[in-house]
């Protein structure tokens, strides 16, 4: 869909685009193409698009998978792609999150492809990758800044609570960035399409994975702290200086310097509980 075609829709029907709702659209055609392309569907797939908008890439997405489930929060909008797609897709008029938060279901098999509204996107990212089965694969086209934090490792920049909540099930695989120019309205940053790829197996129990989410969002709830003095407030003091000396963590480490492995095995030693193997380079 060319940007010319996109005014014109949007034109002709009186709909003006609301800045609350993340309604930036993505109307260059090679781009399109190729976040398509990198959610790597066939005919055995069921995709899920998120925030459709007047569905380019939904086009793409019911050409290729052989399932397609479209979660659309602007009635205006939902009442275009009915009429777009009469046939091979099902189109949910609901605000995603809540949507996923309230109705909790078994994603094993699916590919999430999206433009993701950029308002909700991180949340939405993280009550997926927490889930017991959520989507084989993320394509997921976000802001750069929370692209680059989803792909950080400990000790950079980025990195931080939105990096472990998601890469505990999932790995960040291939990026590429989208200038402002290929959105309507332009934003005033860039984006970039990222690619997420579930581990074979769960680092984490369920019960394992409550805990673990309980210690990062303490952990880094004050950054320049030191990780120990703020998980004190949770856990039994001696527990954890124990849990920190057998992984060679200093008393005086903040959590940016932790990496993935040491908070999953942290977690482990911190609840007691089932063990299970770790398939996580750097594993301590």
């Amino acid at each position: 869909m060319k940007l010319a075609e996109m005014r014109q829709i949007l034109s002709e029907r009186g709909i003006q685009l609301t800045k609350s709702l993340g309604q930036n659209f993505l109307h260059e055609e090679k781009v399109i193409a190729k976040i398509a392309s990198a959610a790597e569907l066939t005919k055995a797939d069921k995709a899920l698009e998120i925030g459709p908008g007047l569905g380019p890439l939904t086009e793409l997405l019911v050409a290729q998978a052989g399932e397609v489930t479209a979660i659309e929060m602007d009635a205006r909008l939902v009442e275009l792609l009915r009429k777009r797609f009469p046939a091979g897709l099902e189109l949910i008029h609901a605000d995603a999150l809540k949507y996923i938060e309230k109705n909790p279901r078994d994603w094993r098999g699916w590919k999430l492809v999206a433009n993701m509204p950029y308002s909700v996107a991180s949340p939405i990212l993280v009550e997926l990758a927490l889930l017991e089965h959520g989507p084989e694969r993320m394509t997921v086209t976000l802001q750069l800044e929370v692209a680059k934090r989803l792909k950080a490792q400990a000790n950079e920049e980025d990195y931080g609570l939105l990096t472990l909540l998601v890469q505990l099930n999932y790995e960040p695989r291939s990026m590429f960035r989208i200038s402002a120019g290929c959105f309507f309205p332009q934003p005033n940053v860039d984006s970039a399409c990222l690619t997420l790829v579930r581990r074979a197996k769960p680092p984490l129990t369920p019960s394992q994975t409550r805990a673990f989410v309980r210690i990062v969002k303490q952990a880094f709830s004050q950054r320049r702290k030191m990780m120990a003095k703020l998980l004190r407030a949770d856990w039994p003091e001696e527990q954890l200086t124990r849990a920190m000396s057998q992984l060679s963590l200093s008393p005086q480490i903040r959590a940016e310097a932790v990496t993935l492995p040491q908070f999953v095995r942290l977690t482990q030693l911190m609840v007691g509980d089932e063990v299970t193997s770790l398939n996580l380079a750097g594993n301590p």
